[in-house]
């Protein structure tokens, strides 16, 4: 084989690889198992300037408080971080349900959860004290997948997700980040 063919070959290879990836991860995503857990933890995202939810964090919210409503998960966690808008993510997520009726004791907020690997190493370690054995992740489909990924391979088996029927355009470099992302987070 000539240097050309190769090269063709193996950019055949890596976008077939991607593409299957990213079905993979939209396919994921997007597929509730109806399961239930101990804890729901809900991903943070963008607060608005106004300290209103962006309407990405506000349908990660509803998903979440559906769970609970639903009876599929008897708490939850909301993790994020210090946004650049000056919100801790956390804290106004808790708003959000307490707003919604939801029991305050029932909301563990996490506001270090400044990316996906803090957030899982937060959630795992509350384990102890807040004596769980599995959780449902909550975020945009496209997260979810590396998120489920991070949690098992810190040893907790019993995942799964949910995420809230909401796309917009920014989901396109979201795929594609997510991709390598977690290629990088594997193999760390």
């Amino acid at each position: 084989m000539n240097y050309k063919k190769i090269i063709k070959l193996f950019s055949i290879l890596l976008f077939l690889w991607f593409s299957i990836h990213i079905i993979y991860i939209i396919t994921d995503g997007n597929k509730d198992e109806g399961k239930s857990a101990d804890i729901a933890v809900i991903l943070g995202t963008t607060v608005n300037t106004d300290g209103t939810l962006s309407e990405r964090l506000e349908k990660r919210m509803e998903c979440g408080l559906k769970l609970y409503q639903d009876g599929r998960v008897k708490k939850i966690i909301v993790s994020g971080g210090l946004g650049k808008e000056g919100f801790l993510e956390g804290d106004k997520m808790k708003d959000y349900l307490l707003g919604k009726g939801m029991p305050e004791s029932l909301i563990i907020v996490d506001n270090k959860g400044n990316n996906t690997t803090a957030t899982v190493a937060n959630t795992l370690q509350m384990k102890d004290s807040l004596h769980y054995n599995s959780i449902i992740v909550v975020s945009q489909y496209f997260h979810l997948t590396r998120t489920k990924m991070l949690f098992k391979k810190e040893g907790l088996e019993k995942v799964s997700s949910v995420s809230p029927d909401y796309s917009e355009y920014r989901d396109f470099y979201s795929l594609f980040r997510e991709f390598f992302a977690y290629y990088y987070d594997r193999l760390k």
